[in-house]
């Protein structure tokens, strides 16, 4: 399996190699020359495994470079042991032929976790494999990459793990998470500014010729726990095939396919749902769910990219994003792989905040893709109706992906089943959460509002959330957008 840059024909990496540099050196996106598939044997074997079986035959499609023994060790490593009863990604039935794609019973309740538990994992191997020496990893967040990102990086050996994220762009339980984080290589920053800045100042760091030669020169070399990284990406691939497992294992007939839908800011996750389709799982339609910063639903309905808008700041921080990374994988492929036309079209996004596609491609585009969104106030009826009607308790980022499930169905007729991509627990977002179903009981202590959930909902309280009761935060650090590169050499001692 070889790799390439969105933005250069000419790079050719093998995996190890695209894991551990995170990040094309001309700032490009690695993506797999070609796209690896699934027979009827591959599905009727996956059929019986657990999530670790199926882990294992996923990732050896795109990690051919990695031995049988390497990926026993980074899959085991990954998921044994480290989420609610060693199920990573449980479907939820809500109602006939809707499911609830539960991805956050892993250790920070979000759905990053079946990313960034196995991410070290692979970047270690992969820096071994490539002759690497100490890995920096640079990450920027909206919430839920950090604490995953730290969580999973805590500690681990040859590694150092810098976070930037937007100071009021997070909710108060994500922010906690970040900055009560332990371990002796990390380190956390919030910025002044949003999660775009803190995104393009990571992306300036690495595309720094001159700080990269100072790290070098120290023995050490950037590399990216975001979704860019393609170590980073490749596992939510998997969940997205044991969902369709797990489908026909219930008895669902799905010789018409099914619709995924995904609550979604920087296009990796339903990125990921893309390639499952490509590699042979039924995906009937790709439904795109985003809140206010509706960037995507006017790209996908009008082939329009346009970031020059206005930023709304909403209860569903973790999609508000008006740069979202990972299109540009996307639209490399809608091009056929054309590395020139899509560096064409980043750096027309880089110079004027905005770019086009033409007609065919946006007919592709839409083939693929539905792109719905929704306000606040929708955001917070739709967790009180769900609440109210399924007695299921949503986070304000699922609550978007079940709203826009409606809007999508009522507009299509599509009677497809459809599983839907929930993100995060509730209990991450609990003051938001609380104001949907009980706002009489909201407060400014936000452990009494998430006693308060669960004391009304009867739901339990994630331990993860429980334990940051009485935390100490250990980072209160903050600075100006463009001081990023000068935070990350002092933290190096560089």
């Amino acid at each position: 399996m070889i790799y390439r840059s969105t933005r250069d024909a000419s790079v050719r990496v093998k995996s190890a190699t695209a894991i551990s540099q995170g990040i094309s050196a001309d700032g490009g996106l690695f993506v797999p020359e070609s796209i690896p598939t699934l027979d009827a044997e591959d599905f009727t074997l996956l059929k019986k495994l657990d999530y670790i079986g199926r882990a294992k035959l996923v990732l050896k499609k795109y990690l051919d470079d990695f031995t049988d023994e390497e990926l026993d060790y980074c899959v085991n490593g990954a998921y044994k042991g480290t989420f609610d009863n060693d199920m990573p990604a449980p479907l939820h039935k809500l109602e006939d032929g809707k499911y609830v794609l539960e991805l956050w019973h892993g250790p920070t309740c979000a759905f990053k976790d079946l990313a960034l538990q196995l991410l070290p994992f692979l970047l270690t191997t992969a820096a071994k494999k490539v002759g690497k020496g100490k890995s920096v990893i640079l990450v920027a967040t909206s919430g839920d990459t950090g604490k995953a990102a730290l969580e999973g990086f805590c500690d681990v050996p040859d590694t150092e793990i810098i976070v930037f994220y937007p100071n009021n762009g997070v909710s108060p339980m994500q922010k906690l998470q970040m900055n009560t984080q332990k371990g002796e290589n990390v380190y956390v920053c919030a910025i002044n500014g949003n999660f775009d800045d803190a995104q393009s100042g990571v992306k300036n760091i690495f595309t720094d010729n001159e700080l990269k030669a100072r790290l070098n020169a120290s023995g050490m070399e950037f590399s990216s726990a975001n979704s860019i990284n393609w170590g980073r990406l490749v596992p939510q691939i998997v969940y997205y095939v044991s969902a369709y497992c797990d489908l026909l294992n219930m008895g669902e007939s799905l010789d018409d396919g099914f619709n995924v839908v995904v609550p979604t800011g920087n296009f990796g996750n339903i990125l990921a749902a893309f390639y499952a389709k490509c590699m042979g799982v039924p995906i009937a339609k790709l439904v795109c769910a985003s809140n206010a910063n509706n960037v995507l639903t006017d790209f996908i309905n009008t082939g329009v990219y346009d970031r020059n808008r206005r930023f709304y700041t909403t209860v569903s921080p973790s999609m508000d994003i008006l740069i979202s990374s990972n299109l540009e994988r996307m639209v490399y492929h809608l091009c056929g792989n054309d590395s020139e036309k899509t560096a064409e079209l980043q750096r027309e996004l880089a110079e004027t905040g905005r770019y086009t596609l033409d007609a065919e491609l946006l007919k592709k585009l839409k083939e693929l893709y539905f792109g719905g969104c929704c306000d606040d106030s929708e955001t917070l009826k739709t967790i009180k109706k769900v609440y109210d009607g399924k007695k299921y308790l949503s986070d304000t980022h699922t609550a978007v992906a079940l709203n826009v499930t409606d809007k999508y169905t009522a507009e299509t007729n599509d009677g497809r089943v459809t599983v839907i991509a929930s993100t995060a627990s509730p209990y991450k977002f609990s003051a938001s959460v609380l104001k949907a179903v009980a706002p009489e009981m909201c407060s400014d202590a936000e452990f009494e509002m998430v006693e308060h959930l669960s004391s009304i909902t009867g739901t339990n309280v994630p331990a993860p959330i429980s334990a940051l009761k009485n935390a100490v935060p250990r980072f209160e650090n903050v600075c100006e957008k463009q001081d990023m590169a000068d935070v990350v050499l002092k933290v190096l001692g560089i």
